[in-house]
Order: structure tokens, then C-alpha cells, then sequence
């Protein structure tokens, strides 16, 4: 892979209105653990801790991934898609990724209509 270097300066909040979609992918199974979202501040929190940290639409404020449940997401390396307007984190999943109890959000299957 040929990997460029960003810098967070040339990161496309503007285009969400001020939020990038963070996908978060366990280092070491690939397996999809979540959708999110982070803005600004909660990247920088992320990138200073090591630790993710997201922007919560529902709730309209910065969380931290564990920080009722315990289930922290230590992150160790971040990807930008190719228009710098979504992200990837490479995390280590401490328990379940899931709110539910699972360990992936993404554990329904849509069904096929016909």
C-alpha cells in the first residue's frame, strides 16, 4: 500500500457540517466493529489520549468509547480515505464493541426482498 502522510488541518469537516464519519475496524481481526462520528475536538482528544473519542449526534456532545461500559477502544493507527472526509480506526477493542452487548454493531442482516 502506498500510504501518504495527512495532517489534520486538511481534514473535510465542512462537508458534514462539522463531523466525519469514523469507521473502527480490530487491528487484528478486521472485523467491523462500529460506525461513528467525531468532529474536531474529539479527534484531537483521541490523537493526545490514544483513545477514542466520538461526537455523539443523539446526545450532541463528546463521549469517550468505554466510558460507562469500560469497553475502551485503544486506537493505534488512523486512515483517511482518498477526499479526506472519512476515517479509519485501527483499534483494540477491550470487551464489545456494540451498545447491545455484541461484540459488532453490525450483527442484523437486511433481508433480501423477492
Amino acid at each position: 500500500m502506498n500510504t501518504k502522510k495527512i495532517e489534520i488541518q486538511q481534514l473535510n469537516f465542512q462537508k458534514g457540517d462539522g463531523l466525519i464519519p469514523v469507521v473502527v475496524q480490530d487491528i487484528n481481526t478486521k472485523e467491523v466493529l462500529m460506525l461513528a462520528y467525531t468532529n474536531l475536538e474529539a479527534l484531537k482528544k483521541t490523537m493526545e489520549t490514544g483513545y477514542a473519542h466520538y461526537w455523539s449526534r443523539s446526545r450532541n456532545k463528546l463521549w469517550i468509547k468505554g466510558e460507562t461500559s469500560g469497553n475502551v477502544q485503544k486506537v493505534k493507527e488512523i486512515f483517511v480515505d482518498c477526499d479526506h472526509d472519512a476515517l479509519l480506526f485501527l483499534v483494540e477493542q477491550k470487551g464489545n464493541a456494540c451498545h447491545t452487548g455484541q461484540r459488532t454493531c453490525f450483527h442484523n442482516q437486511l433481508e433480501r426482498e423477492g
